[in-house]
């Protein structure tokens, strides 16, 4: 193996080893200020023989940031036998300079951003994995969560392995590794059923680039092609940017393997049998860029239809409505057409504020959302104002948020949530708060909310509502967040995740406190 990993015996996990320990990430994720679920990683893959892998990658990593934004990697294969990578903590575009990308030739390659929450944001936990197993050298990127890592994890050790990150992937990648089977997919096919929880793969060998989903399909990924190149990746809108248009979803349960173009070059496997479905609602609601499309749905136009079925049950007198931008512009576009209300931006948000790497001060840490957030008076000043979010989960942004408006000369200010009441934690693939930081959870009903967060008045959409606006049976959804009711069993804690890592040791930046997730 090439680049920055350094080769170990035959099974050993392979991790690199010049990271740069300046870099660092953009300060507002660790201080949580801005109050969402954070999601855990994007993964990308293509094989192109005669193109440049490494750039396609990196574009197609660039337009999957919002997944996750603490470190990035990019492995490539030439058909050597040999993997090359690069690997880092920061952004895309602070990980990889031109010079990396042109080191990293081949014919197909994966990437992946990420979000830390099983295993915190150290450096060795930066993916791709590398490892090696009887077939030879492969690399893995994952998103998701399994909730019975320590199960396993402990079941390996006393087998005699021994781990060199705190991530779960590190469990897949070892499970892979020293599984039965005369490829990949006989080897996928041992272990998936041991698997719980969700995940989406992609994995590189020397010769093939392969996609894996759970049965239950908790998290995205789907397949596009460039010219007759195939090309993997968390959300249809990283296709776009690299040319590519998109084809289908991996099916839940499904293993591809691509070695080749075209038809002929796709191969796909039943890893595991689908009994039931499970989608992540949050990547319907908030995670998911709005020019993604899932489940064949436009993720703008139902997060329109969103607002829209608010508007149906929540009709508060008001004389505008604005969005929390960006992610609940949709929303609030389709509050105020269904209510023929205008709709104006009373917020706008710096966008360059989490890209900093100076540290603000104690004082300026504090302003948290004033930072990010300037309210216009010209558009606020005198009016009854419904302010549409996606989810509050701790309420510590939308308690700044309702005072901006105030302060900008608003004589009202009412809420409307597109989402319900978020009172449980996550376990399969979102970073959020425990249950009881949970504002949902701590207080009995919608109007303890509001006085909470000084609104006037505010109002959930229903879980009816919400899966009407996305137009999909609410059986096919996970709704765990919503209704402490999960696809499967889960029981891992924060303390199950801080069990993971070395008595003693310090994550490499300050990490959120949360559940789980890849």
């Amino acid at each position: 193996m090439r680049g920055d990993a350094a080769s170990h015996n035959a099974g050993a996990l392979v991790t690199n080893s010049p990271f740069s320990e300046s870099a660092v990430c953009e300060y507002g994720d660790d201080d949580h200020a801005i109050d969402r679920p954070h999601e855990a990683c994007g993964i990308f893959g293509i094989h192109a023989p005669g193109m440049d892998v490494s750039r396609i990658t990196y574009f197609g990593l660039y337009a999957l940031q919002h997944r996750g934004q603490e470190s990035a990697g990019i492995v490539t294969t030439d058909g050597d036998g040999e993997l090359s990578d690069r690997r880092d903590v920061g952004l895309v575009n602070q990980v990889f300079t031109e010079r990396d990308l042109r080191a990293l030739k081949g014919f197909a390659a994966i990437g992946h951003t990420r979000y830390s929450t099983t295993g915190s944001n150290r450096i060795e936990n930066v993916q791709p994995i590398m490892a090696q197993s009887d077939l030879g050298p492969f690399a893995i990127g994952h998103n998701g969560n399994l909730t019975n890592t320590i199960v396993l994890r402990d079941r390996l050790i006393s087998e005699g392995e021994t781990f060199q990150t705190t991530s779960d992937t590190e469990v897949i990648a070892r499970m892979l590794a020293s599984a039965p089977g005369a490829d990949y997919a006989q080897k996928l096919r041992r272990i998936m059923p041991k698997l719980r929880g969700a995940y989406s793969l992609v994995i590189l060998t020397p010769t093939s680039l392969i996609a894996v989903r759970d049965p239950f399909g908790v998290r995205p990924l789907s397949l596009g092609q460039r010219e007759e190149h195939w090309v993997v990746a968390s959300e249809s809108c990283a296709f776009s940017p690299v040319g590519a248009r998109f084809v289908r979803e991996v099916n839940p349960g499904e293993i591809v393997v691509i070695e080749g173009a075209g038809a002929e070059g796709l191969r796909s496997f039943t890893g595991q049998r689908s009994l039931r479905t499970a989608s992540c609602l949050f990547e319907y609601i908030y995670f998911a860029r709005p020019d993604s499309v899932l489940s064949g749905r436009s993720l703008y136009l139902a997060r329109q239809r969103m607002g829209a079925e608010l508007a149906k049950e929540y009709d508060v007198p008001a004389d505008l409505v604005i969005g929390v931008p960006e992610s609940a512009t949709p929303a609030a576009a389709g509050y105020a057409n269904a209510r023929g209300l205008p709709y104006a931006d009373g917020l706008i948000k710096n966008r360059y504020i989490q890209r900093t790497f100076i540290q603000p001060d104690q004082h300026m840490r504090a302003m948290g959302v004033q930072m990010k957030f300037n309210a216009v008076d010209a558009v606020l000043e005198g009016k009854r104002v419904i302010m549409i979010d996606d989810s509050i989960v701790r309420g510590t942004t939308v308690k700044p948020l309702v005072k901006l408006l105030r302060d900008a000369g608003a004589v009202e200010v009412h809420l409307g949530i597109s989402s319900p009441p978020f009172a449980w934690p996550c376990y399969l693939g979102l970073d959020v708060a425990k249950r009881d930081e949970l504002i949902a959870a701590r207080l009995p009903d919608a109007d303890s909310v509001a006085r909470e967060v000084g609104a006037d008045s505010l109002h959930y959409l229903s879980l009816d509502g919400l899966t009407r606006a996305i137009d999909l049976p609410s059986a096919s959804f996970c709704t765990g967040c919503f209704t402490g009711s999960y696809p499967m069993p889960v029981q891992m804690e924060m303390a199950d995740k801080l069990a993971l890592e070395p008595a003693g040791a310090k994550p490499d930046q300050p990490e959120p406190v949360g559940g789980l997730a890849r």
